[in-house]
């Protein structure tokens, strides 16, 4: 059995249409793949089928991995921990008094990380509805000073 180059491209296009039914942004590198493999099959007709579907798995592999590597670099299921350049020097309202070794609850006018309150710490004792300015995001807290 020879498979012919346009058969390859019909596969790539099958392949990238059905990521319109399967929208995972992940056939379509099978399908991309595919294509590719058309263009080479279009300059090297003598290929054997072993070498084509090796080829075409290799670079399956190799652009879904390129996909999560580097045009994917968000993967990541949460913010916290990873947005501090956002939230460095927010002030806030703090609506439940906080102590060294006890947390309390700052509010903010607008939404920062998606939630209006957060739990935060301080290094020193700071009185219920006072302005606070985050200083630091420590895991799922934000560190707060007197602003």
């Amino acid at each position: 059995m020879n498979i012919e180059w346009w058969q390859w491209a019909v596969a790539g296009i099958l392949l990238i249409l059905a990521e319109l039914a399967i929208p995972s942004f992940f056939v379509i590198w099978f399908g991309v793949a595919g294509l590719v493999m058309a263009g080479v099959l279009w300059l090297f007709p003598a290929l054997s089928l072993t070498a084509q579907l090796a080829m075409w798995t290799a670079l399956s592999l190799a652009m879904v991995a390129l996909w999560f590597r580097v045009f994917k670099p968000e993967a990541r299921k949460t913010r916290i921990g990873t947005s501090d350049g956002e939230v460095i020097g927010e002030v806030g309202l703090l609506v439940g008094a906080v102590a060294p070794f006890q947390r309390g609850k700052v509010r903010f006018q607008r939404p920062i990380l998606g939630a209006e309150e957060w739990v935060c710490l301080a290094e020193s004792a700071i009185a219920a509805g006072e302005r606070v300015r985050v200083v630091a995001v420590e895991g799922s807290f934000l560190k707060v000073v007197r602003a």
